[in-house]
């Protein structure tokens, strides 16, 4: 994720086959079966390196300083990655990541179709908390799956959905069905967010806890 817009680009361009073959590969053992994609949803900065070695490496092969790759990282950096730049809020600042993702979706799809295929291949995006976010979003993956079908010249169906795990999200379920084809529920982070909880270290305490509501 450099700052460099020519760099950014080059990188969803090497991955963008890659994301081809495996969503083909995943569509082919599926054998017509619904599949549902869940958008790129990492904490960043645990994707980037932490030894100097490393940094040395990654600067070489992006033709950048190491100072520039700290930097990153640095700025990446959260307390809490759990609740950070993650889900839709990873598309909605790098909305090319989202693009790269859905050509690569409905070109794997288009590719099963031409060959007799019936795929309808449901995205979609996580953590989403807040109409707009999904609305802004669903517009951002229209345009793209309709430039891809145009340009393979199949007819398509998909299905653009969310994934209900924040509470607020749960709350304003209402408005947010309105930009939605489906629902999924995310009880693991739901769970969390709701109780204030960790998934990492609630059993050791939960059991206490668990004795307080008999």
């Amino acid at each position: 994720l450099s700052d460099n817009d020519d760099q950014r680009a080059d990188a969803l361009e090497k991955l963008l086959p890659m994301q081809t073959s495996d969503f083909e590969e995943l569509f082919t053992i599926m054998k017509n079966l619904p599949v549902t994609i869940r958008l790129l949803d990492p904490p960043l900065h645990e994707f980037l390196p932490k030894e100097d070695k490393d940094i040395k490496i990654m600067a070489s092969d992006l033709g950048v300083s190491e100072q520039e790759i700290t930097e990153k990282i640095e700025s990446l950096h959260e307390l809490n990655p759990m609740l950070g730049h993650r889900g839709c809020r990873l598309a909605i600042t790098y909305p090319q990541i989202a693009k790269m993702q859905t050509e690569a979706i409905i070109s794997a799809a288009a590719k099963l179709i031409k060959n007799g295929g019936k795929i309808v291949p449901e995205i979609m995006i996580p953590l989403v908390g807040h109409h707009n976010e999904l609305s802004y979003l669903r517009k951002i993956v229209e345009e793209k799956a309709k430039e891809v079908i145009q340009r393979e010249g199949v007819k398509m169906k998909y299905q653009i959905g969310t994934m209900i795990e924040v509470p607020r999200g749960a709350l304003t379920a209402d408005e947010i069905a309105n930009h939605a084809d489906f629902f999924s529920f995310g009880t693991n982070d739901l769970t969390q967010m709701t109780f204030g909880f960790s998934r990492d270290d609630m059993g050791k305490f939960v059991g206490e806890i668990g004795r307080a509501h008999v």
